[in-house]
């Protein structure tokens, strides 16, 4: 994959603005779904930005976020057919890896990426196991269609979204976008039909009643564009779960992070002013820059250091600023790096226990910083402190 490809790619995956410690919910049934037309103990359905690999839904392991190097579906991201790995011990680049050497003792990999309709690979579906397997080309067909249905219900969560964001142009469009809801939904209904219909041919008896489960949630669906059709005002009471409060902004930064600091014994601090606490904002692209400016501290900050996050609201006028500070006491930022990250053309470096970086998870919050009118500002010194300040009108 090139490099321009790859921050394309981050762009496609921001553009869905995805909170991943919410979505097991809606991908749960597929990732089960795929281990039982595989056969296989483990399943998941991984998202990948920047630095991370995020299973928001697994079957035979608990979802879990692993450091994207660390990933197998890093390599399947990089293609566009299917991935399989025969023996994960056999393989140099995994043979070494936690989930090989140590419990779970994986061995066998098969991967097909999540590809949006722009062509862009959001992550991957894998299934994998403890020995090794043969899947038939009609498994394989199976587990190619749920990851297209995986596909599916994220556009649908990313026109929703949109809809929440033109909540003005919703009164005038809003047959027209519950009519595009309406094809990926319909999908969603007949890729169920075609798979229970290749499931009865191939004996699969054992995934049918996962089968009913999808046709079920996918008439649900079709049900709700009928409705916003129908009835505008039912869809806006959904609208304040799209939005944020200082201590629910918190809550799901330490949620999110948390594990990632854990995983490198770091003390992760996040803290929210106690002013303007009831005042609530739209959480459009803010755990994207938030969050890659975090796991960017944790790359680069030592075992047992710290990384302090600090949320606050300031008011001008009638108006609020977000403001998000970010500190660590890592390796520090040259003048030079600074200049590069703030011009958006950073390139990528390796982090204190030897990360690889991909180079574009700064210029990622760079670029998202400016579509929403705010600001960025870096202070650091080399060996001692990084401190990233970003102030974005939201109310």
């Amino acid at each position: 994959m090139s490099s321009t490809n790859e921050f394309q790619r981050l762009l496609a995956l921001s553009d869905y603005d995805l909170d991943y410690a919410s979505l097991e919910t809606q991908f749960a049934d597929l990732a089960n779904l795929a281990a039982k037309v595989a056969g296989s103990q483990v399943s998941l359905v991984n998202l990948i930005d920047n630095y991370t690999q995020w299973s928001v839904a697994a079957a035979g392991l608990s979802t879990l976020q692993m450091d994207r190097q660390d990933a197998v579906c890093n390599y399947t991201i990089m293609g566009v057919e299917a991935l399989e790995v025969k023996d994960l011990s056999q393989d140099e680049r995994f043979q070494d890896k936690f989930y090989v050497k140590g419990d779970p003792n994986l061995r066998y990999y098969w991967g097909t990426p999540l590809t949006n309709p722009d062509g862009y690979n959001l992550g991957a579906l894998c299934i994998m196991d403890t020995d090794q397997k043969e899947l038939s080309p009609e498994k394989i067909e199976l587990i190619q269609l749920i990851g297209k249905e995986i596909v599916n219900r994220l556009e649908i969560l990313k026109s929703m979204k949109q809809m929440q964001e033109d909540i003005k142009g919703l009164k005038n469009d809003k047959k027209k976008v519950a009519h595009d809801i309406r094809g990926p939904l319909a999908g969603i209904v007949g890729l169920a039909e075609i798979i229970q219909h290749q499931g009865n041919q191939g004996n699969l008896e054992d995934v049918l009643e996962f089968i009913l489960l999808i046709q079920k949630s996918g008439k649900s669906l079709l049900e709700l564009a009928d409705q916003i059709m129908k009835d505008e005002d039912q869809y806006l009471k959904g609208l304040h779960s799209n939005l944020f409060n200082l201590q629910s902004l918190k809550e799901k930064l330490q949620d999110l992070y948390g594990a990632q600091a854990r995983q490198k014994n770091i003390q992760l601090r996040v803290v929210a002013t106690n002013d303007y606490s009831e005042i609530k904002f739209p959480k459009t692209k803010l755990l994207q820059i938030i969050g890659n400016i975090i796991s960017n501290a944790l790359k680069f900050t030592q075992e047992n250091g710290i990384v302090k996050v600090n949320l606050q609201l300031e008011q001008i006028a009638n108006n609020f600023n977000l403001i998000i500070e970010v500190e660590d006491n890592g390796v520090g930022i040259s003048s030079e790096k600074i200049k590069e990250i703030i011009s958006g053309e950073a390139s990528s470096s390796e982090g204190t226990q030897g990360e690889s970086g991909f180079g574009f998870g700064l210029n990622l919050v760079k670029y998202l910083i400016d579509g929403l009118k705010g600001s960025l500002q870096i202070e650091s010194k080399v060996g001692e402190f990084t401190r990233f300040t970003v102030k974005i009108p939201v109310v």
